[in-house]
């Protein structure tokens, strides 16, 4: 018997005619559709006369429903899989079933659609070529605190996810980390009141403490550059003599024109004023 298929359907994340035609046949002739929540995905079935039956499959099940739904492909059942809006597998438990398919060598196909993160990226006004998105950010404390901190270095734009009951927690995380920065609060995306705030993570603050949050939101962040990276690198090693700098690369096995010329990239000069520097200081 020829093995069943799993289709990831993307699902509109807010205006219904973002659904892609390919994706409502797909709904209508498959054998199963697992469903983040069946509740809130009816309404868009029964929005599109689809009557296919549904099962739950969601960050509580996502491991034993992943066996039961492969064994239905394995006897050559159609499976679709849909999340509450947007792609499935982006920041939900889709991404452990795509990944237990193909170890269990059951075929997975894409149907593109809309995207919360692409969609608030592309309105954010912020570069586009080079972007990093965290989804949501750790609950745990610990993991929440190492994920920030390694934000805080990122050149690339940036995207976060976030609920409106925990935004103004994120704003001020983001603000006392990464320390103030061009950013867009986009909420409400593709629905009738989307809007995209362009302001900064300060301003967002005050703004927020002001105005009650409201609607799913998507915050894009400026990445840091380079030039300022370099810069605050550099001024990490104004408190360390010279000499000790380039005698701690030679500690670690370089030799001494290797370990001028690290030191020398360390503090912005040239490996020629590195040299004159320490023939100064030996006279």
């Amino acid at each position: 018997m020829e093995q069943g298929k799993l289709y990831l359907c993307a699902t509109p994340i807010g205006n219904l005619e973002d659904i892609t035609l390919r994706v409502i046949r797909t709904l209508k002739e498959v054998d199963l559709i697992a469903a983040e929540d069946t509740r809130n995905s009816l309404r868009l079935l029964n929005h599109f006369d689809i009557h296919t039956p549904m099962t739950s499959y969601h960050e509580y099940n996502k491991i034993e429903k992943a066996h039961t739904l492969i064994a239905k492909m394995r006897e050559g059942k159609n499976v679709a899989l849909i999340t509450d809006a947007g792609m499935p597998g982006i920041s939900d438990p889709g991404e452990e079933l795509v990944r237990l398919c193909r170890e269990a060598g059951v075929e997975v196909t894409v149907l593109p659609g809309a995207c919360a993160c692409v969609t608030a990226l592309t309105l954010s006004g912020l570069p586009t070529r080079r972007f990093c998105f965290e989804a949501f950010l750790p609950s745990d404390k610990k993991e929440r605190r190492q994920t920030l901190e390694e934000l805080r270095a990122e050149t690339r734009t940036i995207v976060l996810y976030e609920a409106p009951h925990r935004l103004l927690r994120t704003l001020g995380e983001l603000l006392e980390t990464l320390g103030d920065r061009r950013a867009a609060v986009c909420r409400e995306l593709t629905k009738k009141h989307e809007t995209v705030f362009d302001t900064t993570l300060s301003q967002a603050l005050s703004y927020y403490e002001a105005n009650e949050p409201r609607g799913e939101c998507v915050i894009v962040l400026a990445g840091r550059s380079r030039a300022e990276l370099e810069r605050e690198a550099q001024a990490n090693w104004s408190g360390v003599e010279l000499s000790a700098h380039v005698r701690m690369y030679e500690e670690q096995g370089l030799d001494r024109k290797e370990a001028m010329k690290r030191a020398a990239k360390d503090r912005g000069m040239s490996r020629r004023e590195v040299y004159a520097a320490l023939l100064a200081d030996a006279e």
